[in-house]
């Protein structure tokens, strides 16, 4: 899968839902591997700040990004529109400090995205893949979110409260394709009681009844429920009548419980990566939820790539017989047994390394390990099939060395282990020149890697 972008640029306009300010926010094309970012229009310098975890600085009552004392809040709704509809690079610029509220929804900026359509880019998406579980906890709060590994993205959303109206509803996405009629239209919600505290604390000044589903399920006096309804600029309402405050009917039974799934989707796309796994949230919350996106992050930056996923049984891509007729190598110096996947711009080849590989003999004796030499070579090996698949009759062509750069090698591999490599082309093949990046993985670790240049030669 190739990441996209916008076609064009659209641009939306509305109140902020705590600044009561009017906003306008465009939605702009950008490069591959920009990810999301929001450019401060109205600041003297234009500050862009990228849509990170480690970058968000307040989660009360919305996900706020900042960075050198700028900020943008409300961004969750935003982001969960462009996640959910596969837009990967996107620049928003915005001329306040907040993006509109709109309707309390992700829906306006779906039906904005289709409008203006998206392309491909010359990049493969580069998916996270929940590998096993992964927890995290806020004891104080009962809440709880768990990453499961899954064929797809999936979230389950289970909410709790001390209210008569919406005690305890949850809320299923299991294909991100329903998000637009499914999850997107579910609007935030506040209960009446909540409301004067937040207006002392200065937020939600350009919150309504148009932007957000207001519950009103304990009774105030007739005067204090009139002051609010002065305030908030919406009729007055007799204090005897409990309920759902809103003209407007709510859009489904459970849609407090949509619009929290929505709100974990916008929150785990800081992740920065399309997600491959389930979420199971039980009393989620924008601050648990940047809880476990940051956790992901810094197992992100502590690995420059994810293991490639090795299935044993899973049929190979190429089997040694076609790498026999693609290679000219043979024993004792043929280092894959077999090609596991392969796109245009990267390959990922297996070595099962046993005590039979005859350098063991001299290296050494009483500590068999695996020379790293030999690990740069599988590499290369490994990159020499995929540029040679490019080629029309690639048997008649062969690839040679002509620069290694920053190698490290990292771990010992020996007898038993199984070698996972994974090979990039750094650049375009221009003239007969690949540049590649090469890992070799055991496991989940990194055991060696190396940058290397080849060139492809017309076999005599």
């Amino acid at each position: 899968m190739k990441q996209t972008t916008l076609a064009g640029s659209f641009t939306l306009k509305g109140k902020g839902l705590h600044t009561g300010l009017e906003i306008t926010a465009t939605f702009n094309p950008a490069p591959v591997n920009h990810g999301y970012r929001f450019q401060r229009i109205d600041l003297e310098d234009k500050p862009v700040i990228n849509a990170l975890a480690e970058n968000v600085v307040n989660t009360t009552r919305g996900t706020v990004l900042g960075t050198n004392d700028v900020t943008v809040s409300t961004v969750e709704h935003a982001l969960a529109a462009l996640y959910a509809l596969g837009i990967d690079n996107c620049l928003i610029e915005i001329n306040a400090s907040e993006l509109p509220i709109l309707d309390g929804s992700s829906i306006e900026y779906v039906k904005k995205i289709k409008e203006t359509g998206f392309v491909e880019q010359d990049k493969d998406k580069d998916f996270y893949i929940v590998r096993k579980k992964i927890e995290v906890k806020d004891p104080e709060t009962g809440s709880k979110l768990i990453m499961l590994p899954d064929d797809g993205f999936c979230v389950n959303s289970f909410i709790e409260f001390d209210s008569k109206y919406i005690p305890n509803q949850s809320a299923t996405l299991d294909d991100i394709n329903d998000f637009e009629k499914e999850i997107a239209p579910a609007r935030t919600f506040v209960f009446v009681r909540e409301v004067q505290a937040l207006r002392k604390a200065g937020l939600i000044k350009g919150g309504d009844l148009d932007n957000a589903i207001v519950i009103y399920e304990r009774e105030l006096s007739q005067p204090e429920l009139d002051e609010l309804a002065d305030e908030l600029n919406v009729p007055r309402q007799n204090a005897k009548e409990l309920g759902y405050l809103n003209h407007r009917a709510i859009a489904f039974p459970n849609e407090p419980a949509r619009h929290k799934l929505l709100d974990i989707i916008g929150d785990m796309s800081l992740i920065g990566k399309p997600i491959q796994g389930r979420i199971i949230a039980t009393k989620p919350g924008h601050g648990i939820n940047n809880k476990l996106s940051r956790l992901i992050r810094k197992e992100l930056r502590l690995h420059e790539v994810q293991p490639p996923i090795y299935d044993p049984m899973e049929e190979p891509i190429m089997d040694i017989n076609r790498i026999r007729e693609l290679l000219p190598h043979r024993y004792p110096f043929l280092m894959v047994d077999k090609i596991i996947k392969m796109t245009e711009n990267y390959i990922v080849g297996v070595k099962n390394v046993t005590t039979n590989e005859p350098f063991f003999t001299g290296h050494f004796p009483q500590e068999p390990v695996m020379p790293g030499v030999l690990q740069v070579e599988a590499m290369a090996q490994t990159g020499g099939l995929l540029v040679l698949s490019t080629l029309d009759e690639p048997e008649k062509y062969s690839t040679y060395f002509m620069k290694i750069d920053d190698v490290k090698f990292r771990q010992k591999v020996v007898p038993g282990d199984t070698i996972i490599f994974r090979v990039e082309l750094s650049s375009e093949i221009r003239r007969g020149i690949a540049t590649m990046r090469g890992l070799a993985f055991i496991g989940d670790k990194v055991v060696s890697e190396a940058n290397f240049t080849a060139q492809i030669i017309k076999n005599k």
